[in-house]
């Protein structure tokens, strides 16, 4: 059982050290001023990348983050929910509520009124 998840790291492992070490050996070597300059989205930088963002957007970012990885807890409980549902179902409802009390104070707090 152990065996094969193992062997999963270890294929993954080694198609990453592979796909690094081909680029490396093949890719361009010649570093040129556009090359070395940041890309985004076509457009030429008009400001340092160290600027400072707000407090603000990081809040957001993690609140982002952590509502929407409560999605992946809910995997899980629906693959189980046919064993046991009434506990399960239980057991959703109480993470349900503790996500909205959460959700509650966020907005209490005025995280998400943006500014």
């Amino acid at each position: 059982m152990y065996l094969n998840l193992l062997m999963m790291f270890l294929a993954a492992g080694l198609i990453g050290a592979l796909a690094l070490l081909v680029g490396g050996l093949i890719g361009p070597k010649k570093a040129s001023e556009d090359k070395l300059a940041a890309y985004e989205s076509g457009i030429a930088s008009t400001s340092s990348a160290r600027e400072r963002f707000p407090v603000h957007f990081y809040l957001v970012a993690m609140l982002f983050i952590i509502f929407d990885i409560e999605a992946a807890f809910f995997y899980p409980l629906a693959v189980h929910f046919q064993v046991e549902p009434q506990f399960l179902f239980v057991q959703g409802l109480i993470f349900i509520a503790i996500l909205a009390v959460g959700y509650i104070y966020v907005l209490r707090k005025g995280v998400l009124a943006w500014r």
